[in-house]
């Protein structure tokens, strides 16, 4: 009687088909995983550079000298420039933030440095005579990811400077000189046009060619001067003013401001 035997069946490794291949499983999670990121990564750039590409509609040119005129919220407010103040003397502002008028003698370092702590107000608006643009904005309306967004249009950029301002009004507020526009987001997409239509705009700063970067002896990014949120004293002298400060040793009112421009909220 003959034994039996049992033949030994082969079986493919991983479960796949007999004479078959396995399934690049690795390889298809890592292709899932890319693919997820660059989405990720289209979903956050693309708004930013479409929003650049609007913003640079709004470049000056001899056509258009200023075409934040066409920027919606803009106001635009006349002022003498020159009038320098030395510290501890302040200047009695006609708006919160400030667009222009007197200031200090030395400007804020204006080349694209986001300032953690309010900075002297007369100083940031001397950068605005140079040709920069201060962003500033509420400490107590935005979150820290919305001041990382906002800082992103400044840091680094030159003729521009970036400082909380405590206190005002709307959560944003942006200038340059005889220029402002508020806004309740970081996401505007005025932000932009802003920027692009007025920092070193020649045709709307007085001193067209002028330094942003730190004086020796004079402001220092590194220990500013402080920002004083009390009102200022007797001897301020008016924003508007076109006297100098040894002309006014106190200021008893502050003239009205030549408004030339508000083109609303939209």
């Amino acid at each position: 009687m003959s034994k039996s035997h049992k033949k030994n069946t082969l079986r493919p490794r991983g479960g796949g088909v007999p004479g078959g291949r396995r399934f690049p499983w690795s390889i298809s999670i890592a292709v899932l995983v890319i693919a997820g990121l660059v989405s990720i990564i289209a979903y956050n750039m693309v708004p930013k550079a479409i929003e650049r590409t609007e913003a640079q509609k709004y470049a000056p040119s001899a056509d258009n000298p200023d075409p934040s005129q066409s920027i919606d919220g803009v106001t635009e407010i006349e002022y003498a420039a020159g009038n320098h103040i030395q510290a501890p003397q302040r200047v009695a502002y006609d708006q919160t933030p400030p667009l222009g008028g007197a200031h200090d003698q030395y400007w804020a370092t204006c080349t694209g440095i986001v300032y953690p702590e309010p900075i002297r107000t007369e100083s940031a608006v001397h950068s605005l005579e140079h040709g920069a643009v201060w962003v500033s904005y509420n400490p107590d309306s935005l979150n820290p990811s919305d001041v990382d967004a906002l800082a992103s249009q400044v840091n680094g950029e030159p003729y521009s400077l970036m400082s909380p301002f405590p206190g005002i009004d709307s959560p944003v507020s942006i200038q340059s000189w005889g220029h402002q526009l508020e806004v309740d987001s970081v996401d505007d997409p005025r932000i932009a046009k802003f920027i692009t239509s007025l920092k070193q705009n020649p045709n709307t700063h007085p001193e067209v060619g002028a330094s942003c970067a730190t004086v020796p002896g004079g402001f220092d990014p590194e220990a500013p001067f402080p920002f004083d949120a009390s009102p200022p004293g007797p001897d301020a002298i008016p924003a508007a003013s076109e006297q100098s400060a040894t002309d006014l040793p106190v200021a008893t009112t502050t003239p009205a401001p030549v408004i030339t421009g508000d083109r609303g909220n939209g």
